[in-house]
């Protein structure tokens, strides 16, 4: 039976882009409602209050007056817990209030946004201490403004040295937005949830030679907080849950082999209950002892190869992601942007019957939520849907509110990145495609064209794993169709110039793959076809086995 790991891993209705454009459209009433929510949020009234202070006085010798400071807090509430082999091995229950203080010297077409200038991160207290809250935006600022002017000054040394041609401004104006949603509440029961984690990881009894098996669950609301010297006000709330399965073990040749099916959404209703959890155990166990007994692929193939929507979504957001983002290219760098597309624009990069657009307006699709979500983004700007790849061809960046060439303004891609500072990121980007087969026409299609190659098989890929390696991998055999597991394969050349030349067909199912981390992000994407794809055994070292059994079951007490 076939495990499938299930994935924390659309044009666009215009009636979407039209709602949210007139619900930031404020009226008088509905901004005098916002403003009294911010009044009687202590976060957002310290905030405010010291921002206000701050542009008022904030102004040393020989440095200049900011033309713009912004801040943006991330209150945070988690709880993590894990269990290997039956037991509980950890869980925590934290919270936290993290502040990022930006301060901009200069000007919108030349500022101090440069090395150590891109502003200070720091903790605040979690009561509503409103002196205390305000006493360390204090020092918050005054750090980003000291540490703004010095990268003011060393830009403006480094920049009398380049000649920089087409410039463009540093920082991109933006329309005032006052966005005050509810805050994020975690409410889980721990002990339900932690059951659930060792009673899935007892399920390694029913294979001794598992040597590792655990489970680990996160679960995170997070209320973000933002508002500028232009008037922006925003606070929103967002949940996000993760849980892991993860089994590792050793092939009777050494190979090590691991799988860590992962299950995320925004929603705890989307996750999975107790029964099915222990029942994907389980199967998980079943998966590892067929990958220990599997044989190790053939040492080359080229030919056709299928992909399933989860092992395809994992590939796009490897290949394309990355590559769609308006990223500023370091002073006096020529390119319009970094990545592999960075000279590519109103070129092809896919086929012409795909597309891509990233929409994080969007809060559902087909039933699932969608994790990548948000009204306003990380620098105050309105999400809005883009499509960056039309029928192949690349036609926009996501981008910030610091231009490119060519892309002078935000269009609301702008968000938080693991270190705090902000750049161009994906909110739920979707890979969508003219026409469409189902996984059985995608199948044949596939057998035909092995047969008329002359092949035996082609490959079934199932799950993909870190550096686009397959970790479940199928011989699919052109003579009566049956799929055989596989293990030890790794892709050749599966790049960029792969998925624009060799990427043959789509299929009608696409998958919603929520992805952990910051940002949070989705992925939604059909399983694909490539004409031609170059799989290779994995020149992997053979591990020493243990040298003497795991401990019998039968000699546990109880």
């Amino acid at each position: 039976m076939r495990f499938r790991s299930w994935h924390s891993k659309v044009g666009i209705a215009a009636m979407a882009v039209l709602f949210f454009s007139a619900a930031f459209t404020v009226g008088a009433q509905e901004k005098r409602e916002a403003t009294r929510e911010a009044a009687s949020d202590p976060v957002l009234r310290a905030l405010q209050e010291e921002l206000t202070r701050s542009k008022a006085q904030l102004k040393m010798d020989n440095v200049g007056a900011p033309f713009y400071i912004e801040y943006h807090v991330f209150d945070v509430e988690q709880f993590e817990a894990s269990a290997v082999f039956g037991a509980l091995r950890d869980q925590n229950c934290t919270r936290l209030r993290l502040l990022r203080a930006v301060v901009r010297l200069g000007d919108y077409k030349f500022d101090s946004y440069y090395g150590p200038g891109q502003g200070v991160s720091d903790t605040l207290p979690l009561d509503s201490d409103n002196l205390a809250l305000r006493h360390q935006i204090w020092l918050a600022t005054d750090q980003a403004y000291k540490r703004a002017g010095r990268a003011l000054s060393a830009k403006q040394s480094l920049m009398k040295e380049l000649n920089v041609e087409q410039p463009v401004d540093d920082f991109a104006r933006a329309e005032v937005i006052e966005l005050v949603d509810p805050v994020a509440k975690l409410d889980v029961d721990p002990s339900k949830w932690t059951k659930m984690l060792e009673s899935a990881t007892s399920v390694y009894k029913a294979d001794p030679q598992i040597q590792s098996f655990g489970a680990t669950l996160s679960f995170v609301a997070m209320s973000t907080y933002f508002v500028n010297t232009e008037g922006t006000v925003t606070r929103q709330g967002s949940t996000h849950y993760l849980m892991t399965l993860g089994a590792t073990e050793q092939a009777p040749d050494g190979m090590r082999l691991d799988r860590s099916p992962q299950y995320t959404s925004s929603r705890i209703e989307e996750m999975p209950t107790p029964e099915q959890f222990h029942a994907d155990a389980l199967k998980l166990a079943d998966l590892m002892k067929k990958l220990r007994d599997a044989p190790v692929v053939d040492e080359e193939y080229r030919g056709p190869v299928l992909f399933s929507n989860d092992a395809a979504s994992d590939m796009f957001f490897d290949l394309i992601a990355p590559n769609v983002l308006g990223r500023r290219p370091a002073p006096g760098r020529p390119a319009r942007t970094t990545g592999a597309f960075a000279s590519s624009l109103k070129g092809r990069v896919l086929p012409d019957f795909i597309s891509v657009v990233d929409d994080p307006t969007l809060e559902m699709f087909e039933g699932h939520s969608l994790g990548g979500s948000y009204k306003v983004d990380d620098e105050g700007v309105l999400a809005t849907a883009v499509t960056v790849v039309n029928n192949g061809k690349l036609v926009n960046f996501l981008i910030g509110r610091q231009p490119i060439r060519d892309f002078l303004t935000s269009n609301g891609h702008g968000r938080a990145s693991g270190s705090g500072t902000t750049v161009p990121a994906p909110g739920n980007l979707f890979i969508r495609a003219a026409k469409t087969s189902t996984h059985e026409e995608l199948k044949k299609r596939m057998l035909d064209l092995c047969r008329d190659r002359g092949l035996p098989y082609g490959y079934f890929v199932d799950t993909i794993g870190p550096q686009l390696t397959p970790r479940v991998l199928y011989r699919v055999w052109t003579g009566d169709g049956h799929e055989e597991l596989v293990r030890g394969a790794i892709f050749n050349e599966l790049d960029t110039r792969a998925i624009r030349s060799d990427l043959a067909a789509a299929g009608n199912d696409p998958l919603v793959s929520n992805r952990s981390g910051i940002p949070f992000t989705s992925i939604v994407s059909p399983s694909v076809l490539f004409d031609e794809l170059e799989v290779k055994r994995a020149d992997y070292s053979k591990e020493k086995l243990p040298d003497y059994p795991a401990p019998g079951l039968s000699s546990a007490r109880n």
